[in-house]
């Protein structure tokens, strides 16, 4: 069957070599038939161009660098030239020396009729001589303006099984996959113009013609290096080649020698379990799977998902250009993996290789999963030192090879919608890798990634709840396809502010520069600098938050007296959190739904976070079965966006009113704890002027009031909307108050040196789940061992308490002082509960005294205290005269426990 003559006129476009002589019969009639090969181009190709005016000097002579010679790049060059009223690429470049020479030169041009091989060198013939006329002064100056064209780039046009086979890569294109992906991904061409290259500077080098030509081709070919990694990733070698490097590095071969020393066991096998180590971590990237999986992801989404929100793009892809891109999401779920990595590809970036847990290399799953850029590592490497070193080597491998990674910071997926403590294991692979292999700048990106309802919100449910963690099965796998019945509302990632790792280590190690890092080396600085990169990452991505309809129905309803509300209140408290991150926002990247009340509260309906309790006077809106557990995980999400106001409305639950120089004293002494547990990205006199702003806004909109007295706040009277509205905003942040009390109350009554670390942990979290179980608490992370622990590590840092020499912790009179100071922020109801709940440990009889008498003696009186502190609280409540509104919200406190 013949083809249709179209395509034919297509196929002659392969067989015409470009540029040629302008007196050559066969351009002759190659020039006539442009016309007509334009307008089948035209028909078959559109265009994107990126960016969409380059800068370019158009008084000055331009000639085109494209990195293939292919007459359909000419023609297509030639049209979008023509678009954007440039300098044509088919004309003559005005440099009467040139010989006519035509304004397009190829890098990479294939030779041959039958076997297409790329030659590399027919481009330097045009370049020396655009040199020589420029060098000669036959011109004042020619501009090199690199051209890159991609056919089926953009991942919006796919829908078919052949599109993704004949997609971009690596390899130059011959005649007949270069038709088939025009006819296939033409409507899908991206034209990326790179920026010019003045030959009059390269001249005024004084290298000399010869090495001024061989540097443009060299400056060019990395330049199409680099392009084609950003939109397709490095060119990378085969697996197995991979593998055999990694294993002739130096590292890994002392970490053989040194496992078959302590293992009794040969070279070879040592090497041969260094080997299986490698092929156990190893990617094995596969582009072709990746478009593959592009368009079922994309038709998984659109099962289970209402959209998908991706914010601040555009401030990511300014830093994205010749640069090593680390990308490191918060982790909620196991869809993280799935969603970074798809998002990415349809916004046309790369897809980056993952560090994904050994647990998720489950037989078919795993080799899906490494086709797509996973590797794989294992939870902890202290258990054998060779596998510790090939997976160093490997990261530091592929690190240099230019791929972009992602890993999550935080270790593990966060059960209780906090960010958790980093794990900075990557994070200093990564740092290390960079001070040896320096030669392109590092960016880490934080993502933020925000979900309406978790795919496992029931697991989580079950794990918080005391349930052991289900390992990652096959058959959990089958099983979990029931959720393509149900729907999870929208998503949202926002990409938070990069950080630049030379610009991070010049503020925090200047001296990182002056000499390169051996593998073995553990500079002083590193610990120091590593930790606060980590720490940075975490609060840009608490930056970059999005507050959903369920954050905000969530941070409304559970801080309400058994979780229920009216209607019309839950309206009005929505209201308020719109205003309030909106007028004082947590920072420029927060963003928050600007659906109306009365449509978020019908979508926490419609997805049954919520019920509705119908009433004559009016509906009652409550968590459902489990739902304030479940809940609580999507008002953790934007708990740090409420600690200003929060705090400041804390502070009037148990207070009719209060000083303003005082409110913001406790607040700087407080924001150091609140700042560790939140990761908030204030210093401590930014959030006390944070706080004024607060105030002054609390008073433009009546929640306080002037008392008459001067630097004297004061609420609105008890049952009031404005009293109800204050307090729900201050319980946000109480349970984390409560949780600090708890601890500093169990190291006052047990005295100074009697406890360690670890006993203390045990105790708190033994006593916040008795609280929790007495007062019927829904909020799972009020008992959580690593809340507790790691504010007693906060108190240390702050020198409140501190370790003697038997492990065990002391304190003094600052404690003391905190202890005194809690009973003007919590109310006397939790105080006196968590000391009757709280167990009391003295000193064994026969215990050595081991401990100077100062430290007794701060025990001593820190107990004394404690008790004087509660008595005095209850003689002054029962002597002073009690408001209305104190009794109804001590009522409410006591009824809500």
């Amino acid at each position: 069957m013949l083809l249709p003559s179209a395509v034919k006129t297509i196929l002659l476009l392969h067989t015409i070599r470009w540029p040629v002589p302008s007196n050559s019969k066969r351009f002759t009639s190659a020039r006539l038939l442009y016309p007509l090969i334009s307008r089948i181009l035209r028909l078959i190709v559109t265009y994107k161009v990126v960016p969409k005016i380059p800068e370019i000097d158009r008084e000055r002579p331009i000639c085109y660098i494209l990195e293939s010679n292919a007459i359909s790049n000419v023609l297509i060059l030639q049209d979008v030239c023509r678009e954007l009223q440039l300098p044509l690429p088919l004309d003559e470049l005005p440099v009467t020396a040139l010989d006519s020479m035509r304004s397009v030169v190829g890098i990479q041009n294939l030779k041959g009729f039958w076997v297409r091989r790329p030659d590399l060198r027919e481009h330097l013939a045009p370049l020396s001589a655009m040199t020589r006329a420029v060098e000669e002064e036959q011109c004042s100056d020619i501009q090199l303006v690199p051209v890159s064209i991609f056919l089926g780039r953009s991942p919006d046009k796919e829908d078919s099984f052949w599109r993704l086979v004949f997609s971009e890569n690596w390899a130059i294109a011959g005649r007949v996959r270069r038709l088939i992906s025009l006819l296939i991904h033409g409507r899908a061409t991206q034209v990326q113009f790179g920026r010019s290259i003045s030959l009059a500077e390269v001249i005024d080098e004084g290298i000399g013609r010869p090495r001024a030509v061989r540097k443009l081709s060299r400056v060019l070919r990395v330049h199409f290096r680099r392009v084609r990694t950003a939109a397709l990733g490095p060119d990378l070698s085969h697996r197995r080649t991979l593998v055999d490097d990694i294993l002739r590095q130096p590292r890994v071969r002392d970490a053989v020698k040194a496992h078959a020393k302590k293992n009794n066991v040969t070279i070879g096998k040592a090497r041969a379990r260094a080997k299986s180590y490698a092929r156990e971590i190893a990617a094995d990237y596969s582009y072709p799977i990746v478009r593959v999986f592009s368009r079922i992801l994309e038709w998984f989404w659109n099962r289970i998902y209402n959209g998908l929100q991706i914010n601040h793009l555009d401030n990511f892809t300014q830093v994205t250009e010749g640069t090593e891109i680390i990308y490191v999401p918060c982790h909620r779920s196991h869809i993280d993996y799935l969603l970074a990595s798809y998002l990415l590809f349809r916004h046309g970036f790369v897809v980056p290789h993952i560090a994904a847990g050994v647990n998720l290399n489950l037989p078919v799953v795993g080799p899906i999963l490494r086709r797509g850029g996973a590797f794989f590592l294992r939870r902890s490497f202290r258990s054998s030192m060779l596998y510790s070193a090939v997976f160093h080597e490997y990261v530091e491998t592929i690190f240099a090879k230019g791929v972009s990674m992602e890993y999550f910071i935080e270790g593990t997926r966060s059960r209780t919608g906090r960010l958790l403590q980093p794990r900075t294991g990557m994070v200093a692979m990564t740092v290390r890798s960079f001070l040896k292999h320096n030669e392109r700048p590092t960016v880490f990106v934080p993502i933020y990634i925000g979900y309406e309802r978790l795919v496992e919100g029931g697991a989580y449910l079950g794990e918080l709840s005391g349930g052991a963690k289900k390992k990652e099965t096959i058959g959990g796998l089958v099983r979990s396809f029931k959720i393509l019945k149900e729907q999870f509302g929208e998503v949202s990632v926002s990409f938070g502010e990069p950080i630049h790792l030379a610009e991070h280590l010049d503020e925090t190690a200047p001296e990182w520069r002056d000499e390169p890092i051996r593998d073995d080396a553990k500079p002083q600085w590193l610990g120091s600098s590593v930790d606060s990169l980590a720490w940075k990452i975490l609060t840009n991505i608490n930056e970059a938050a999005h507050v959903n309809a369920i954050n905000l129905v969530a941070l409304a309803l559970l801080s309400s007296p058994k979780n229920a509300l009216a209607e019309e209140d839950l309206h009005s408290q929505i209201a308020l959190y719109q205003e309030l991150i909106t007028a004082l926002p947590y920072s420029h990247l927060t963003t928050v739904t600007s659906d109306t009340p009365d449509k978020i509260v019908a979508r926490a309906e419609s997805m049954n976070v919520i019920e509705r309790q119908s009433h004559d006077l009016g509906d009652i809106l409550r968590c459902g079965e489990r739902g304030a557990f479940l809940l609580s995980y999507f008002r953790n999400n934007a708990l740090h966006l409420t600690a200003v106001y929060s705090w400041c409305a804390c502070l009037f639950v148990n207070n009719v009113s209060i000083r303003r120089s005082e409110l913001l004293r406790l607040g700087k002494v407080i924001y150091f704890f609140l700042q560790g547990e939140l990761f908030l990205r204030y210093s401590s006199d930014e959030f006390v002027e944070e706080c004024e702003k607060c105030l002054a806004h609390f008073e433009r909109i009546n929640l306080l009031i002037d008392s008459g007295e001067e630097d004297v706040l004061q609420r609105a009277h008890g049952g009031s909307a404005e009293a109800l509205r204050l307090k729900m905003l201050g319980e946000n942040v109480l349970a984390s108050l409560e949780r600090y009390y708890i601890t500093i109350a169990l190291l006052a009554r047990c005295g100074s040196g009697q406890l360690s670390a670890t006993e203390l942990e045990r105790l708190c979290h033994q006593t916040a789940q008795r609280l929790s179980m007495i007062y019927t608490l829904d909020t799972p992370e009020y008992f959580d061992k690593a809340l507790f622990k790691h504010f007693i590590r906060r108190l240390k840092d702050r020198k409140v308490i501190d370790t003697d020499d038997a492990g065990n912790l002391t304190f003094g009179d600052i404690l003391v002082n905190i202890v005194q100071e809690a009973k003007g922020v919590l109310g006397k109801e939790i105080r006196h509960s968590i000391i009757q709940v709280s167990p009391t440990r003295s000193a064994p009889e026969d215990k050595e005294s081991k401990h100077s008498e100062s430290p007794a003696r701060s025990a001593e009186v820190a107990a004394r205290n404690l008790e004087k502190a509660e008595r005095d609280v209850t003689e002054a409540e029962q002597s002073a005269p009690v408001e209305e509104s104190d009794s109804s919200a001590s009522a409410q406190n006591q009824d809500e426990r």
